[in-house]
Protein backbone atom coordinates (compact mmCIF):
# COMPACT_ATOMS: atom_id res chain seq x y z
CA UNK A 1 0.00 0.00 0.00
CA UNK A 2 1.40 3.34 -0.75
CA UNK A 3 1.84 6.03 1.47
CA UNK A 4 0.18 9.66 1.00
CA UNK A 5 1.12 13.29 1.98
CA UNK A 6 -0.97 15.86 3.63
CA UNK A 7 -0.74 18.33 0.81
CA UNK A 8 -2.69 18.71 -1.99
CA UNK A 9 -5.28 20.76 -4.23
CA UNK A 10 -8.59 19.22 -6.25
CA UNK A 11 -11.53 21.63 -7.95
CA UNK A 12 -14.14 20.33 -9.75
CA UNK A 13 -16.87 23.09 -11.72
CA UNK A 14 -19.60 22.48 -14.06
CA UNK A 15 -22.75 23.91 -15.41
CA UNK A 16 -26.41 22.69 -14.68
CA UNK A 17 -28.77 25.11 -16.72
CA UNK A 18 -27.96 28.94 -16.09
CA UNK A 19 -26.00 27.94 -12.51
CA UNK A 20 -22.05 27.54 -12.84
CA UNK A 21 -20.27 26.19 -9.98
CA UNK A 22 -17.43 24.98 -8.86
CA UNK A 23 -15.69 23.16 -5.28
CA UNK A 24 -12.49 23.33 -4.24
CA UNK A 25 -10.60 21.64 -1.71
CA UNK A 26 -7.51 22.36 -0.18
CA UNK A 27 -5.43 19.81 2.41
CA UNK A 28 -2.22 20.85 4.20
CA UNK A 29 -0.38 19.48 7.32
CA UNK A 30 -2.25 19.02 10.63
CA UNK A 31 -1.96 16.37 13.45
CA UNK A 32 -5.45 15.21 13.20
CA UNK A 33 -8.17 15.54 10.92
CA UNK A 34 -10.24 18.44 10.24
CA UNK A 35 -12.91 19.62 7.86
CA UNK A 36 -14.23 22.74 6.93
CA UNK A 37 -16.42 23.78 4.94
CA UNK A 38 -17.52 27.08 3.35
CA UNK A 39 -20.68 27.42 0.97
CA UNK A 40 -23.02 30.08 -0.40
CA UNK A 41 -26.78 31.25 1.60
CA UNK A 42 -28.63 27.98 1.00
CA UNK A 43 -26.45 25.51 0.30
CA UNK A 44 -25.78 24.69 3.64
CA UNK A 45 -27.25 21.05 3.53
CA UNK A 46 -25.49 20.23 0.78
CA UNK A 47 -22.36 21.82 2.25
CA UNK A 48 -22.36 19.46 5.81
CA UNK A 49 -23.01 16.72 3.11
CA UNK A 50 -19.53 17.34 1.33
CA UNK A 51 -18.02 17.85 4.41
CA UNK A 52 -18.90 14.30 5.86
CA UNK A 53 -17.76 12.52 2.46
CA UNK A 54 -14.33 14.27 2.64
CA UNK A 55 -13.77 13.73 6.36
CA UNK A 56 -14.20 10.21 5.63
CA UNK A 57 -12.14 10.07 3.19
CA UNK A 58 -8.95 10.78 4.56
CA UNK A 59 -7.40 9.46 7.98
CA UNK A 60 -5.16 13.50 8.80
CA UNK A 61 -4.68 16.62 7.68
CA UNK A 62 -7.10 20.79 7.88
CA UNK A 63 -8.89 20.26 4.79
CA UNK A 64 -11.18 23.28 2.96
CA UNK A 65 -13.64 23.01 1.23
CA UNK A 66 -14.77 25.55 -0.62
CA UNK A 67 -18.20 25.98 -2.94
CA UNK A 68 -18.54 29.29 -5.37
CA UNK A 69 -22.09 29.25 -7.24
CA UNK A 70 -23.12 31.82 -9.94
CA UNK A 71 -26.39 32.30 -11.93
CA UNK A 72 -26.53 33.17 -15.64
CA UNK A 73 -29.21 36.23 -15.85
CA UNK A 74 -31.80 35.03 -18.10
CA UNK A 75 -35.59 36.31 -19.17
CA UNK A 76 -38.14 36.80 -15.73
CA UNK A 77 -40.54 34.63 -15.01
CA UNK A 78 -43.72 37.03 -15.01
CA UNK A 79 -47.11 35.21 -13.37
CA UNK A 80 -50.27 37.08 -13.06
CA UNK A 81 -52.33 36.63 -9.96
CA UNK A 82 -55.84 36.30 -11.72
CA UNK A 83 -57.61 35.92 -8.90
CA UNK A 84 -56.49 39.33 -7.33
CA UNK A 85 -56.97 41.11 -9.95
CA UNK A 86 -60.77 40.39 -10.79
CA UNK A 87 -61.37 41.22 -7.10
CA UNK A 88 -59.38 44.36 -7.43
CA UNK A 89 -61.64 44.85 -11.11
CA UNK A 90 -64.69 43.99 -9.19
CA UNK A 91 -63.76 46.09 -6.21
CA UNK A 92 -63.23 49.13 -8.36
CA UNK A 93 -66.06 48.65 -10.86
CA UNK A 94 -68.22 49.20 -7.86
CA UNK A 95 -66.62 52.46 -6.90
CA UNK A 96 -68.89 56.35 -7.70
CA UNK A 97 -65.58 57.76 -9.63
CA UNK A 98 -66.23 61.42 -8.67
CA UNK A 99 -66.07 63.98 -12.04
CA UNK A 100 -62.53 64.45 -13.40
CA UNK A 101 -61.23 61.09 -12.34
CA UNK A 102 -60.09 59.25 -15.13
CA UNK A 103 -60.82 55.71 -14.77
CA UNK A 104 -58.72 52.63 -13.69
CA UNK A 105 -56.35 51.56 -16.31
CA UNK A 106 -54.84 47.97 -16.72
CA UNK A 107 -51.21 49.25 -16.06
CA UNK A 108 -52.35 50.76 -12.91
CA UNK A 109 -53.73 47.99 -12.03
CA UNK A 110 -51.34 45.76 -12.72
CA UNK A 111 -48.78 47.73 -10.61
CA UNK A 112 -51.10 47.15 -7.92
CA UNK A 113 -48.81 44.87 -5.04
CA UNK A 114 -49.68 41.04 -5.09
CA UNK A 115 -51.07 41.51 -9.01
CA UNK A 116 -48.09 40.47 -10.60
CA UNK A 117 -45.37 38.75 -9.74
CA UNK A 118 -41.75 38.98 -11.16
CA UNK A 119 -39.23 35.83 -10.39
CA UNK A 120 -35.92 36.45 -12.01
CA UNK A 121 -33.89 33.07 -10.99
CA UNK A 122 -37.15 31.43 -12.00
CA UNK A 123 -37.68 29.62 -8.74
CA UNK A 124 -37.83 25.98 -10.34
CA UNK A 125 -37.78 22.78 -8.28
CA UNK A 126 -36.53 20.80 -10.77
CA UNK A 127 -33.42 22.81 -11.53
CA UNK A 128 -32.76 23.13 -7.84
CA UNK A 129 -33.66 18.99 -7.73
CA UNK A 130 -30.75 18.45 -10.40
CA UNK A 131 -28.18 21.40 -9.36
CA UNK A 132 -28.38 19.12 -6.07
CA UNK A 133 -27.55 16.28 -7.40
CA UNK A 134 -24.74 17.56 -9.65
CA UNK A 135 -23.35 19.05 -6.67
CA UNK A 136 -23.38 15.93 -5.10
CA UNK A 137 -21.54 14.42 -7.65
CA UNK A 138 -18.74 16.38 -7.91
CA UNK A 139 -18.17 15.95 -4.13
CA UNK A 140 -16.56 12.41 -5.46
CA UNK A 141 -14.73 13.15 -7.76
CA UNK A 142 -13.33 16.04 -5.86
CA UNK A 143 -11.93 13.66 -2.98
CA UNK A 144 -10.53 11.10 -5.63
CA UNK A 145 -8.95 13.79 -7.47
CA UNK A 146 -7.02 14.86 -4.08
CA UNK A 147 -6.54 11.26 -3.03
CA UNK A 148 -4.68 10.78 -5.81
CA UNK A 149 -2.63 14.22 -5.82
CA UNK A 150 -2.48 13.29 -2.28
CA UNK A 151 -0.98 9.71 -3.30
CA UNK A 152 1.49 11.13 -5.94
CA UNK A 153 2.82 13.48 -3.56
CA UNK A 154 3.65 10.89 -1.06
CA UNK A 155 5.11 8.68 -3.69
CA UNK A 156 8.18 11.67 -3.87
CA UNK A 157 8.14 11.77 -0.45
CA UNK A 158 8.40 7.66 0.21
CA UNK A 159 11.83 8.05 -1.95
CA UNK A 160 13.12 11.19 -0.55
CA UNK A 161 12.66 9.31 3.06
CA UNK A 162 14.32 6.53 1.84
CA UNK A 163 17.18 8.14 0.86
CA UNK A 164 17.52 9.82 4.15
CA UNK A 165 17.69 6.62 5.57
CA UNK A 166 20.13 5.61 3.49
CA UNK A 167 22.35 8.51 4.69
CA UNK A 168 21.53 7.60 8.04
CA UNK A 169 22.88 4.21 8.00
CA UNK A 170 25.98 5.90 5.92
CA UNK A 171 26.45 7.85 8.72
CA UNK A 172 26.33 4.59 11.07
CA UNK A 173 29.01 2.96 9.56
CA UNK A 174 30.93 5.67 9.25
CA UNK A 175 30.50 5.47 13.51
CA UNK A 176 31.54 1.48 13.71
CA UNK A 177 34.26 2.11 11.69
CA UNK A 178 36.10 5.16 12.74
CA UNK A 179 39.25 4.92 13.96
CA UNK A 180 38.94 6.55 17.53
CA UNK A 181 36.52 3.30 18.34
CA UNK A 182 39.01 0.98 17.98
CA UNK A 183 40.25 -1.12 20.71
CA UNK A 184 43.84 -0.42 20.36
CA UNK A 185 43.39 3.52 19.74
CA UNK A 186 40.85 3.52 22.89
CA UNK A 187 43.74 2.01 25.12
CA UNK A 188 46.34 4.09 24.18
CA UNK A 189 43.99 7.25 24.98
CA UNK A 190 43.28 6.24 27.90
CA UNK A 191 46.93 4.82 28.86
CA UNK A 192 47.79 8.03 27.96
CA UNK A 193 45.42 10.00 30.09
CA UNK A 194 46.25 7.88 33.12
CA UNK A 195 50.18 8.57 32.32
CA UNK A 196 48.89 12.81 32.44
CA UNK A 197 47.27 12.06 35.58
CA UNK A 198 50.23 9.79 37.72
CA UNK A 199 53.11 12.29 36.52
CA UNK A 200 51.21 14.82 37.64
CA UNK A 201 49.62 13.77 40.94
CA UNK A 202 51.97 11.49 42.89
CA UNK A 203 50.17 10.38 45.79
CA UNK A 204 47.26 8.98 43.13
CA UNK A 205 46.13 5.71 43.61
CA UNK A 206 47.11 3.97 39.65
CA UNK A 207 44.81 1.34 40.68
CA UNK A 208 42.17 3.89 41.28
CA UNK A 209 42.98 5.31 38.13
CA UNK A 210 42.30 2.40 36.09
CA UNK A 211 39.48 1.46 37.73
CA UNK A 212 37.82 5.07 36.79
CA UNK A 213 39.35 5.44 33.33
CA UNK A 214 37.71 2.11 32.19
CA UNK A 215 34.55 3.34 33.98
CA UNK A 216 34.78 6.04 31.41
CA UNK A 217 35.61 3.98 28.52
CA UNK A 218 31.94 1.81 29.03
CA UNK A 219 30.05 5.03 29.52
CA UNK A 220 31.66 6.64 26.32
CA UNK A 221 30.88 3.22 24.26
CA UNK A 222 28.05 4.08 21.66
CA UNK A 223 27.71 0.55 20.75
CA UNK A 224 23.79 0.60 21.94
CA UNK A 225 23.44 3.87 19.89
CA UNK A 226 24.58 2.64 17.25
CA UNK A 227 22.50 -0.85 17.06
CA UNK A 228 19.21 1.31 17.94
CA UNK A 229 20.11 3.66 14.82
CA UNK A 230 20.08 0.30 12.91
CA UNK A 231 16.72 -0.89 14.24
CA UNK A 232 14.73 2.29 13.85
CA UNK A 233 15.85 2.76 10.20
CA UNK A 234 14.88 -1.09 9.52
CA UNK A 235 11.42 -0.24 11.25
CA UNK A 236 10.89 2.73 9.06
CA UNK A 237 11.33 0.94 5.60
CA UNK A 238 9.29 -1.77 6.96
CA UNK A 239 6.74 1.08 7.58
CA UNK A 240 7.27 2.68 3.99
CA UNK A 241 6.77 -0.77 2.69
CA UNK A 242 3.98 -1.59 4.52
CA UNK A 243 2.04 1.64 3.51
CA UNK A 244 -0.74 3.31 5.09
CA UNK A 245 -1.64 6.17 7.33
CA UNK A 246 1.65 5.55 9.16
CA UNK A 247 3.06 9.44 9.66
CA UNK A 248 2.36 9.51 13.41
CA UNK A 249 4.69 6.38 13.45
CA UNK A 250 7.29 7.94 11.41
CA UNK A 251 6.83 10.66 13.57
CA UNK A 252 7.73 9.07 16.62
CA UNK A 253 11.12 7.31 14.99
CA UNK A 254 12.08 10.47 13.81
CA UNK A 255 12.00 11.76 17.98
CA UNK A 256 14.19 8.28 18.81
CA UNK A 257 16.66 8.69 15.88
CA UNK A 258 17.70 12.29 17.29
CA UNK A 259 17.53 11.31 20.50
CA UNK A 260 20.01 8.49 19.65
CA UNK A 261 22.06 10.79 17.12
CA UNK A 262 22.23 13.54 20.68
CA UNK A 263 23.42 10.76 22.81
CA UNK A 264 26.06 9.68 19.97
CA UNK A 265 27.45 13.64 19.85
CA UNK A 266 27.42 13.54 23.92
CA UNK A 267 29.69 10.49 24.23
CA UNK A 268 32.11 11.43 21.40
CA UNK A 269 35.61 12.04 22.61
CA UNK A 270 37.13 12.57 19.04
CA UNK A 271 36.39 15.25 16.58
CA UNK A 272 36.09 12.29 13.20
CA UNK A 273 33.24 10.98 15.79
CA UNK A 274 32.04 13.91 16.64
CA UNK A 275 31.90 15.34 13.06
CA UNK A 276 30.19 12.45 11.92
CA UNK A 277 27.53 12.93 14.60
CA UNK A 278 26.76 16.22 13.96
CA UNK A 279 26.02 14.96 9.84
CA UNK A 280 23.67 12.60 11.36
CA UNK A 281 22.07 15.39 13.11
CA UNK A 282 21.57 17.26 10.28
CA UNK A 283 20.05 13.50 8.26
CA UNK A 284 17.75 12.93 10.90
CA UNK A 285 16.52 16.91 10.90
CA UNK A 286 15.53 16.26 7.56
CA UNK A 287 13.96 12.97 8.27
CA UNK A 288 11.99 14.57 10.91
CA UNK A 289 10.55 17.08 8.23
CA UNK A 290 9.78 14.91 5.57
CA UNK A 291 7.86 12.84 7.59
CA UNK A 292 5.67 15.33 9.08
CA UNK A 293 4.03 15.93 5.59
CA UNK A 294 3.07 12.15 5.75
CA UNK A 295 -0.50 11.29 6.25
Amino acid sequence: MPIASMTGFAREAGLTGPVSWAWELKSVNGRTLEARVRVPPGFDAVGEEARRSVASAFARGQMQLNLSVSRRAGPPQIRVNRAALEALLAAVGGLDVPAGVRPASLDGLLAVRGVVDIDDDGGDPKLDEALAGDLAGAVGRLVESLRQARLAEGAALAGAIGRQLDAIEVHVEAAESCPARQPDAIRAKLAAQVAALTEGGPGLDPMRLHAEAALLATRSDIREELDRLKAHAEAARALLSAGGALGRRLDFLAQEFGREANTLCSKAGDVALSRIGLDLKAVVEQFREQVQNVE
